[in-house]
């Protein structure tokens, strides 16, 4: 009777480990599979775009078209005159606003400049009469004289090479001024140049033209161009 009582046992054990090892292999497969699909798709690490692109020479130049500056220019004993950007065109609302305060004025967007030291014109706008007019002698600007913007740690010296006159009635003249090259519309840029301009307000008058649009500028304005000779570093 021993005999055949042992031989169900010995077979129920043999079951028993049967269904253990299953159970265990089971298991085994999905934790294995689990790991393998996660080192799988476990990306590569890479630099944050916020730090690749704070370092990328687009980003840098969107910044310096935001930053404050400050306009020295030796040869009229101008220094440090504080050049405020806004988005817009030379001289329009807000332009005069920041004017009016004494400040210079900077444009940049689609219809404006660039900021200090980039490829293209950074154009400056401040009074000549009014406002404490700093630049009241802008116009003996020379050919060759030196122009320095510092913003944001870095200071960009340019070189005065001509003197143009910008129309306020005259559409194309307008073109001129704001173009990304200076008095070529539609010229790509090469070099970074800047264009620094006040009314002729005393030229207008003594020719009997007392034209003024609605925000009280006369219809010339006397634009002194400068191409940068050294640019700025960190």
């Amino acid at each position: 009777m021993a005999a055949p009582r042992a031989l169900p046992l010995a077979l129920a054990s043999a079951l028993l480990a049967l269904i253990a090892g299953c159970g265990t292999v089971a298991d085994a497969r999905p934790a294995e599979a689990a790991a393998t699909s996660a080192r799988a798709v476990t990306p590569t690490p890479t630099p944050s775009s916020s730090a690749s692109s704070s370092s990328s020479p687009e980003r840098r130049e969107s910044e310096a078209r935001t930053l404050t500056a400050k306009l020295s220019i030796p040869a009229i004993g101008l220094h440090d005159l504080p050049v405020v950007p806004y988005e817009g065109t030379t001289d329009d609302t807000e332009g005069t606003r920041i004017q009016n305060r004494g400040d210079a004025a900077s444009p940049y967007g689609e219809h404006g400049g660039v900021g200090p030291g980039e490829k293209g014109n950074y154009l400056v706008t401040a009074h000549r009469l009014t406002a404490g007019g700093p630049l009241r002698d802008l116009p003996e600007l020379r050919a060759g004289d030196t122009v320095t913007v510092t913003a944001g740690g870095r200071s960009h010296t340019y070189e005065i090479t001509e003197t143009r006159q910008t129309s306020f009635r005259s559409a194309r003249s307008l073109a001129e001024q704001r173009a990304p090259v200076p008095g070529h519309p539609g010229e790509r840029p090469t070099q970074a140049m800047i264009t620094i301009s006040t009314c002729a307000t005393p030229e207008d008058d003594a020719a009997g033209n007392f034209w003024r649009d609605e925000h009280g500028n006369p219809e010339h304005r006397i634009d002194k161009i400068g191409v940068l000779r050294e640019p700025g570093t960190p």
